[in-house]
């Protein structure tokens, strides 16, 4: 039926150019955008992941600019490590120049003085917007990721890295701790407290005790020096004496001597500051010769015929192997008048304790006292051995702080190096090999924290490029398929627009009918 009221055949044609319109617009959009999703109306779903990991993009970016400024302040701080290194080396070549006595030590130390100067620059210079790490002893956080949860929250990862503090500063003491709480961290002596009087100058002793002398053979052995003496029928002690000093004096064994001034004894003496002699004494008659104290201890009757040590001169701080070591935790150790003072830094152990203290002393210039580090293998422990060998027999103590105190910086000792005495010389020799691989540890701390700054900062470039293409793959329009789908299109217009007006002419030729 045809009617000119009502044209199907228009409507159906009209919706198909709606129909093909519309697509059209919408691959016409695909392609002016590159998006196939352009907004929330295209698809919601779609749409919003895509903005969260857009959104996720954006933090990283600011992760790998954080990242970057870390990693060019942490460079800065390696270099003036690494720097300072070479320079302290440099320090090292003339100390151990200094070490002979047929050199003009005053030229030396102009030098050492003008390299010192040179570490004093670059550590000041080794800043990075503002940001110097071999100065002071707070870590700092470079921000290296962001972790979402599944609630929503998100936290904050960051990489810490520790300054190393290069200074020379001495540090503040702070408040000492109680004597009692002192002990907990270092002995001094042969007790367990915090205090003890030196060994006088004239050296540490063995007193040996002789029995009957009537044709008995006698042996002492001093580090692998034997000794032997065999008595007469008749003999006297008196004679074991004499014939013991004779012998071990003429061997001529630097810092031993031989005291027989009291009857029935053999007094063994050790002058050297820092070194023990091992002493076994035996006899046919194991009664006939026995260690009987060490220093005034008495030996007890169990160990009189065991091997005995002949202690160092030195007396010596012995440090716990246990106790903790936070930073600010200082200790001073006092002798007469005098007091030498090391706080512990970050990350710092009882044998940096044992250093800093050494250097201390050394740096103080106190005529005749030397110091010594040592290590005590058998409670695997440290110790700081302390001589007097200008008057001796004082009071040496230690004490702790509380905990309150300001690290010593790195380098503490480096301004007092002098090598124009012999006694300057000697002691600088070991404090720079201190100092050196203070300056190395530092670089190494540096170097490794630089590494994960690097690796973390590839792994947020290479995340951000997997999150740029996953939005791509849900949003970005595919060109290929969206340029053969808009000819399609336009070839499907122009037929849609050709139908509309072959369908709009229809009614017309209803006209016909009525001619």
């Amino acid at each position: 039926m045809s009617s000119i009221l009502t044209n199907n055949s228009a409507m159906v044609a009209l919706q198909t150019l709606k129909s093909v319109n519309s697509n059209l617009q919408k691959t016409q959009a695909e392609i002016s955008t590159g998006k196939s999703v352009a907004n929330a109306r295209d698809n919601s779903a779609v749409w919003a992941i895509s903005k969260v990991m857009e959104s996720d993009v954006k933090g990283f970016k600011g992760i790998a600019e954080s990242l970057s400024l870390g990693e060019s302040t942490v460079a800065v701080a390696r270099t003036a490590a690494e720097t300072v290194t070479d320079l302290l080396t440099d320090i090292k070549g003339k100390i151990v120049a200094s070490q002979e006595e047929n050199v003009d030590r005053s030229k030396i130390q102009t030098d050492i003085d003008a390299l010192r100067s040179q570490i004093t620059s670059v550590i000041g210079a080794a800043q990075f917007n503002g940001l110097n790490l071999v100065q002071g002893t707070d870590a700092v956080n470079v921000l290296s990721s962001r972790d979402p949860a599944r609630d929503g929250t998100v936290t904050a990862r960051n990489i810490t890295v520790d300054r190393q503090d290069l200074t020379t500063e001495a540090g503040d003491f702070g408040t000492a701790e109680s004597a009692a709480n002192s002990a907990g961290f270092a002995t001094v002596g042969t007790g367990t407290t915090n205090s003890a009087t030196m060994i006088a100058t004239t050296g540490s002793t063995l007193q040996i005790g002789i029995g009957a002398a009537n044709a008995e053979t006698y042996n002492i052995t001093i580090d692998g020096n034997e000794f032997s003496f065999t008595s007469d029928a008749d003999g006297t002690t008196a004679e074991v004496q004499a014939g013991f000093a004779a012998a071990i004096n003429a061997r001529g064994i630097e810092g031993l001597t031989v005291d027989i001034g009291t009857t029935d004894k053999i007094i063994l003496r050790n002058t050297n500051a820092f070194s023990d002699f091992s002493v076994t004494a035996t006899a046919g008659t194991a009664t006939n010769l026995v260690a009987e104290s060490i220093n005034g201890a008495t030996v007890a009757g169990a160990d009189a015929n065991n091997p005995q040590s002949l202690v160092q001169r030195a007396t010596t701080i012995n440090f716990s192997a246990s106790a903790a070591v936070e930073e600010g935790r200082g200790f001073q150790v006092n002798l007469g008048s005098d007091n030498f003072v090391y706080v512990a830094g970050n990350g710092e152990t009882m044998e940096d304790v044992a250093r800093g203290l050494k250097t201390a002393i050394d740096s103080a210039g106190v005529t005749g006292l030397t110091a010594e580090v040592q290590y005590d293998s058998a409670n695997d422990a440290w110790r700081l051995a302390i001589d007097d060998a200008e008057t001796g027999g004082g009071t040496l103590t230690l004490l702790a702080n509380t905990g309150d105190g300001t690290a010593s910086g790195g380098l503490f000792g480096l301004d007092n190096i002098d090598v124009t005495s012999d006694a300057g010389a000697d002691a600088a020799l070991s404090n720079i090999e201190t100092l050196i691989q203070n300056s190395i540890d530092a670089a190494a701390s540096f170097g490794s924290a630089e590494g994960r700054i690097e690796t973390q900062s590839n792994f947020v470039s290479k995340l951000m490029d997997s999150l740029k293409a996953g939005i791509g793959t849900l949003v970005d329009a595919d060109m290929e398929a969206a340029s053969a789908r808009l000819q399609a299109l336009q070839v499907q217009q122009q037929l849609a627009t050709q139908s509309l007006s072959i369908a709009n002419q229809a009614p017309q030729n209803i006209l016909a009918l009525f001619r």
